[in-house]
This record gives C-alpha cells, structure tokens and sequence, in this order.
C-alpha cells in the first residue's frame, strides 16, 4: 500500500513537470507564429482578407476540406450536381472542371475520379455535359491563366429556357438557392449561350442582384483559357418545382421562397411589399385589383370579359391584361404585376408572374378538364403557397371546356379523362392542354371570386 503511494505521487510530479514543459514549448509556438505572421503583415502589405475571403471560409468547415481538396456530388433527384472545393480549374472550350491536388498520391495505383454532370436542373435535358475530375497527380493539370478570387457557379440556359415558367423553376430560382450564400461574392460561369442569347440580356438585373461581377461565357473562353477558383458549384439543383425547400438550402442560412419574391421586389425597385393600403381620413378605400390573364393562343378563357364583370361584382377593380412573359422586359412586366392584389389564370406560364404579386395576394388557378389538378397544383398550387400568397383553385367542368363541342361527349378525353393520362404525357399534353379552351360558368366562379376579396378584405 505505502509503495503505491509513492508510486503515485512520484507519476504525479513527473506528470506536473511535464505539464509545465508542454506551456513552455505552447508559448514558444504562439511566439514564433506571432513573429511570422507579423513579418508577412510588413513585408506583405498588400495581402487583405476580403469580403470573398471571408465567405470562401465559411464554405468549408475546419478539417471538412482535406488539404487536396474536395469532391462532393449529388447524383440523385431530378438534379446532379458537385461542390469542388480547393485548387479548382475550369476549361470553357472543353467543358471541364478539375480539382488539382496539392501533393501527388501515393498509391501505385491511383486513378482519376471523373463524374460527368449536366449542367441544368433537369437531367433528362438535352445539354453539353460538364466533365468533373479530380486528378491525383497536380503535374497533369494545365497552369492557371485567370484567377479568381470568388467561387463560382457554373449552369446552363439551353434545356427549356425560354419558356418563362421553365426560366424561374428550372434556373432562376435553383440559382438563386446556389448562390445566395456569397452575398454578390460570386462568378457565374455559364455554357450553351449561343443557343439562348437574348436570355442572359432579359435577367441581366436578376444576375446582377445575385453577383457584383460579369458573368463568363464559357462557350467564349480559348482553348488556352484555364480560369482557377477556390470553390465551384457545377450544376443547379432542383428540390422542389418552381420553390425552395429551406432544409436543402447549401449554407448556414435557411431561404424560402418569400426570401426569392422579396429579392425580386428588391431587384426590381417593386413598390408595393404588401396588399395593405393606407388611406386619408375621409378618403373613399380604393378596391383590390384583379388581373385576368389573357392568353392570346391556346388554353384560352373564352369569355374573358364576362369574368372581368363578374370580378367587379364580387369588389374587385378588373382589368383583362395580356403578359408576354417571353418577350417583356422583365422589370416593366413586374411592376405591373405587382400593382395588382389579385390574378385569374388559365393553367400556363403566366401564372408565373405571382412571384412579382405584393405578400398577401391572390392567385386563382382555372384548372383545365381532365383531371389536370396534380400538375396545376405542383407548378402552381404548392409554389404560390409557398411564396406566401393564397392560392385558390377552379376546376373547370366539362361543360365549360371547348372538348365538349369540338370532341363530342362520348370521346373517350371528355368521358373518360384516366385513359388519356394512362396512355402518356403527350396524348395529355395534346388534348388537355394544346387543343383545349374554356368558357367560365360565372355563377359557378362566383364563390371562389368571393373567397378572394374576403381573403384581401382581412389583410386590411
């Protein structure tokens, strides 16, 4: 017993001496680091943590990035795409993004990782794939002749861009959840825009509100051109359509899709945040504006004006507007938009422009027949609730549709809607959507017209 005492306290003054050791050598180290970092500070003057620095650290996460950097992809969904985080190089003509390694490795027999990724927000889109690798060998890398001090971005405006609801769920809003993070700190490497040119010219402020820096046309860079980042986002991801879902959001911030419309009522100067109106005392309180959408080719509302009238009858101001979201120029067309508290719309493309709506408006959705609601609902009902906006829904009968005159009752798209979706996308596409028209039963609407004013009527 008495020599395990001695024992003990002899460990016990040896460990304390060894303690006292380990401060001698830890203040010697903090010395020394502080003399070097002093030393470059003077020598150095010129080197400064920016504003891009600083977001390229919070990217990665102390010990996540290996100091041969970092290859992350995700191959599952509707969407690929890879974050490449260290020594990064692009090639334009090639198409390519590669992650050089800082030291070579040392297994015999190592081989390249490669992922070839699309880079649009749907995969089955028919682009120019991107080739990532990461080499295991930094001397088969070509030298840098750009350097860039911000991430990068790089995405694609071929597949359905030009179509404006394709614009917004398939791009604008997947770059929006990519690239939000960097606060404008960020490059935008895009392909395919010889295919698209007048795209680029119509978002220009949209890109300019995400990014302080011109975009690269990647089509454009030489062969010789090798553009090096610290991190590269290759791809758009596309979680849910024409919305965000907050938990899949990269980065230490959460973002919603009120986040996305407030951006776009910032971007575009909009003036109205809100369906709320002040009045003077005495003054006669103004009516909420609804906007029936005119559509000037298929998928009409035949009697467009009759609905306006049954609109101003339930306490709306009325107005039938045309939007020609492919061609407008995107800040004209938003103010618009955003000077109404409501919009009526046939199931298509225009009921997109609800993202330029004031928070605590009202979209109705005029669904077409035959059994179109999971689709109105998906690109439409759930994203409008989404942005915060109600979302009313108006299933149209059989006898308001124009199959009913030009098919006949017994054609098997007016009798029996389930054979048409069982025999595919373009049979439904065809009959439901191309070739049909509809003429509003207004005492049948009246309800839903009256749910929207009480709605407008509270945020009051």
């Amino acid at each position: 017993m008495g020599s395990g005492e001695v024992k003990g306290k002899s460990q016990k003054g040896s460990a304390q001496k060894n303690l006292n050791a380990g401060f001698v050598v830890a203040s010697l180290v903090m010395l020394l680091i502080y003399l070097v970092a002093q030393h470059f500070a003077v020598s150095a003057p010129h080197v400064v943590i920016t504003e891009a620095q600083e977001i390229m650290d919070n990217i990665k996460a102390p010990g996540e990035t290996a100091e041969n950097g970092k290859v992350e992809c995700k191959m599952e969904g509707r969407s690929d795409t890879c974050e490449v985080d260290g020594d990064v190089r692009t090639n334009g003509t090639a198409l390519s993004v590669t992650l050089v390694p800082a030291t070579a490795t040392s297994s015999s027999e190592r081989r390249d990782r490669e992922w070839m990724i699309r880079p649009y927000s749907r995969r089955f889109a028919s682009l120019k794939k991107v080739t990532v690798t990461e080499l295991q060998d930094p001397a088969a890398a070509p030298p840098c002749t750009v350097t860039h001090a911000t991430p990068a971005v790089l995405f694609a405006v071929g597949g359905y861009a030009g179509n404006y609801w394709h614009d917004y769920a398939d791009i604008l809003v997947p770059l929006f959840v990519a690239s939000r993070r960097f606060r404008g700190e960020v490059t935008f490497l895009v392909s395919n825009i010889q295919f698209q040119p007048r795209w680029l010219v119509k978002y220009k402020d949209f890109l300019r509100g995400l990014s302080k820096y011109d975009y690269v046309d990647m089509d454009a860079d030489g062969q010789q051109v090798i553009r090096c980042f610290r991190h590269v986002t290759v791809g758009l991801r596309l979680d849910k359509e024409f919305s965000i879902v907050p938990e899949l959001v990269p980065g230490e911030h959460r973002l919603a899709m009120p986040d996305f419309t407030a951006f776009l009522r910032e971007t575009y100067a909009l003036p109205r945040g809100s369906t709320t109106t002040t009045t003077e005392p005495g003054e006669k309180k103004k009516k909420p504006r609804l906007m029936v959408i005119h559509r000037g080719h298929y998928r009409r509302i035949l009697n467009e004006e009759e609905v306006a009238r049954a609109a101003e009858a339930a306490g709306f101001e009325a107005v039938v507007t045309e939007l020609r979201g492919e061609t407008a120029a995107e800040a004209e067309q938003a103010r618009v938009v955003n000077s109404f508290d409501a919009v009526v719309g046939l199931h298509g493309a225009g009921l997109t422009n609800a993202v330029f709506l004031p928070a605590g408006g009202v979209v109705i959705q005029v669904v077409p027949y035959g059994k179109m609601e999971h689709i109105a609902r998906a690109e439409f009902g759930e994203p409008v609730a989404d942005m915060g906006l109600r979302y009313l829904e108006y299933s149209v009968a059989a006898e308001e549709s124009s199959l009913m005159e030009t098919l006949g009752p017994e054609h098997p798209a007016v009798k029996d809607p389930d054979s048409v979706h069982r025999s595919g996308w373009s049979q439904v596409f065809e009959l439901y959507l191309a070739k049909q028209n509809v003429r509003i039963n207004v005492t049948r609407f009246a309800p839903t017209l009256e749910e929207a004013i009480n709605h407008l009527r509270r945020q009051e």
